[in-house]
């Protein structure tokens, strides 16, 4: 049975850099609708203790998702040095797609089919997908490609993860700071290599209280226009599902693979908030009765870079696989995790060995 490796990746990160003056005149209300009366900046600063997240990229005006979709892809074709009519499949995770002016969801055409049009890939057996499956997108497009992969109907995939969060944001809702803009892309490849690549991989959907924990909902300030839909969460419940099942996944899928906690190199994480981050990581490692660990173990972007849902993971691989992120590294013949947790609500782990 061939394994899926990794061969190339790349990354989009827009230009413009959001502090927090971005956000200074703005009017902010409760989940309840009512208007928060302290000052912005003691809302802004809360809300940097708690997330970490000094800064987040915005894509210009001129932009979109598919664009930045097709920047990443065309940078990962490179560096895996694979010319696009070798592609048996695009998979591409977002969960906007194309976002209109309006503030609209466009998947028609599929975002997968827009960048093979960017591409300027001719070959019709190129098969082009949207996997719309919350934060853990890329992560389960990874998980899909393998499958395909190791089902022997393809042997060279590329699988993208892109959104455009800026644009679907309420203006009156706190939790806007926490989203941003990005893409990141990886292509894989069957290889006859023994033990590497994806080595283990589960997915968890729980959809029944969880399902409205992220959604879409009219603006939490009943005086503007309700019919516009915007991202809503419910930070609480999500924190309380997160801490409590990813964990858990993340240990049953190192087990899978025959391997402990110990043998984990890095934690690619979703980077949603850093507090968050901070304790499903700890509660991992408690799991194992670790109380002490080096938290290197779990690289973070997300104080620069901001929440970009499906485009986390492959962005942070990007980085560290090229050097680019200060302290991090991946050992040759290392294993890593891949995990995400999101809308639905869905949890996704990857463990990944390199050749």
């Amino acid at each position: 049975m061939p394994n899926t490796i990794i061969i190339g990746s790349g990354c989009y990160i827009p230009n413009r850099v959001i502090g927090r003056d971005y956000f200074m005149n703005s009017e902010f209300y409760t989940e309840d609708g009512v208007k928060i009366e302290k000052p912005v900046e003691e809302t802004i600063a809360k809300f940097v203790e708690i997330t970490e997240i000094e800064n987040r990229r915005f894509i210009e005006d001129d932009l979109s998702n598919s664009q930045i979709g097709y920047e990443a892809a065309k940078i990962a074709l490179a560096d895996a040095k694979v010319d696009g009519e070798e592609l048996d499949y695009i998979i591409y995770a977002s969960n906007f797609g194309e976002v209109t002016e309006n503030g609209y969801a466009d998947f028609m055409p599929t975002m997968a089919a827009r960048v093979k049009n960017k591409l300027g890939i001719k070959n019709r057996k190129c098969v082009t997908y949207d996997m719309i499956f919350g934060c853990p997108g890329w992560v389960e497009g990874m998980i899909l490609a393998d499958n395909l992969i190791k089902a022997k109907v393809a042997k060279t995939i590329l699988i993208i993860g892109a959104e455009t969060l800026s644009r679907v944001t309420d203006p009156h809702d706190r939790n806007r700071m926490i989203f941003a803009d990005g893409a990141g892309a990886v292509v894989v490849k069957a290889t006859d290599e023994e033990n590497v690549g994806i080595i283990a991989h589960n997915t968890i959907c729980d959809n029944g209280p969880e399902l409205n924990y992220l959604e879409n909902q009219p603006s939490i300030n009943k005086e503007v226009d309700q019919k516009r839909l915007y991202v809503r969460m419910l930070g609480r419940k999500i924190y309380e599902y997160a801490l409590k099942n990813v964990p858990v996944a993340i240990k049953d899928t190192i087990t899978d693979a025959g391997l402990s906690i110990e043998d984990i190199d890095k934690i690619l994480i979703h980077q949603a908030n850093a507090k968050m981050d901070y304790a499903m990581i700890e509660r991992l490692h408690r799991l194992y009765d670790v109380k002490e660990y080096d938290h290197a173990i779990s690289p973070m972007t997300i104080q620069d870079l901001g929440n970009t849902s499906v485009a986390t993971i492959p962005t942070m691989y990007d980085l560290i696989i090229k050097g680019k992120m200060e302290g991090q590294s991946f050992k040759d013949k290392g294993n890593i995790v891949m995990t995400s947790v999101g809308a639905g609500m869905n949890i996704n782990a990857i463990v990944y060995r390199f050749p």
